[in-house]
């Protein structure tokens, strides 16, 4: 089982390209700065609102990882284009499917 981040974001729909665009810097500084990072998925749900799914290997690695916050160029740009965070959830995965 893994830990499951899920983040409801609101990005204006003049910035998704620009999202787009920063989403591969802020993957790079989460896989080289967060231990237990597995891999991410960003969903796009209408023009203004997006799921953000982060999978970790533990609730500890999850938490620590919201305890660094953006303290990455790469992860600092990508939040800098978040207009609200709607809500973020944590889960766990009851399935063997590789994220």
């Amino acid at each position: 089982m893994r830990t499951v981040e899920i983040t409801r974001l609101r990005v204006p729909a003049a910035r998704a390209d620009a999202l787009l665009a920063a989403r591969p810097a802020m993957l790079r500084d989460f896989q080289s700065d967060r231990a237990g990072f597995l891999g991410a998925q960003l969903i796009w749900l209408s023009a203004d609102e997006w799921l953000d799914v982060v999978f970790w290997r533990s609730p500890e690695d999850f938490a620590e990882s919201r305890r660094r916050g953006g303290n990455r160029p790469g992860i600092q740009a990508f939040f800098a284009l978040i207009d609200t965070v709607i809500s973020v959830e944590e889960g766990t995965t009851t399935d063997t499917v590789s994220a």
